[in-house]
């Protein structure tokens, strides 16, 4: 069995969306050994920095929120799809030459896995894929970018796979990952009422 850490990492300079600056997480240190007996620090950030899930509260009114998750829907069999090639969008059109097994859930693999700069070009799945991935019943999909669309006004790809309570991980790092199958852990923090969280992603590979 292998294990691979597909996270980003937090971290003040770390790649944010659009590079924001109110994006960007704020570490900072509450005590320390000069003051105190102990080493105490504090995090604050946005939901939606660095790798994360997002729940249908997200872009759906009165949508369900991290309260209403089952885990076995983000501890799981997996495939993650190779579109390294491309340099725009996923379309329906490069999702229907893939193989997608059983699996319920799929990760997208593209070329942002290879730059830990914000790139505003990033690929994305458009939104006739969001409604092949819709058609097909799939449970959740993944992407190596801190938003699975751009350039869309209407929102399409997040309302379409949202509002059929698809799940949603951004931000995932996949350089080191073949295509294939795995096994996805990506449990978020714990935390009541909201539409998106952190969560420490790993693909498990069984070998």
């Amino acid at each position: 069995m292998k294990i691979y850490d597909v996270s980003m990492t937090i971290d003040k300079q770390m790649q944010v969306y659009k590079n924001k600056d109110e994006k960007r997480p704020l570490i900072e240190t509450t005590r320390d050994f000069d003051t105190s007996t102990a080493m105490e620090s504090r995090i604050s950030m946005d939901m939606h920095t660095g790798t994360h899930l997002d729940m249908p509260l997200h872009f759906v009114e009165g949508g369900k929120t991290l309260d209403d998750l089952d885990l076995n829907r983000v501890f799981t069999k997996c495939r993650v799809l190779d579109f390294s090639d491309i340099d725009d969008k996923i379309t329906v059109k490069d999702l229907e030459k893939k193989d997608f097994g059983d699996n319920r859930f799929i990760i997208l693999k593209t070329k942002n896995s290879y730059t830990e700069e914000f790139d505003f070009k990033f690929v994305y799945l458009a939104e006739d894929g969001a409604k092949f991935l819709e058609k097909k019943k799939i449970e959740g999909v993944g992407i190596d970018a801190l938003g699975i669309e751009r350039d869309q006004p209407n929102y399409g790809t997040h309302k379409t796979l949202l509002g059929a309570g698809i799940l949603i991980i951004e931000g995932l790092r996949l350089k080191d990952i073949t295509e294939g199958d795995y096994i996805l852990a990506a449990l978020p923090l714990k935390i009541k009422g909201v539409e998106a969280a952190p969560l420490r992603a790993v693909l498990i590979d069984e070998i």
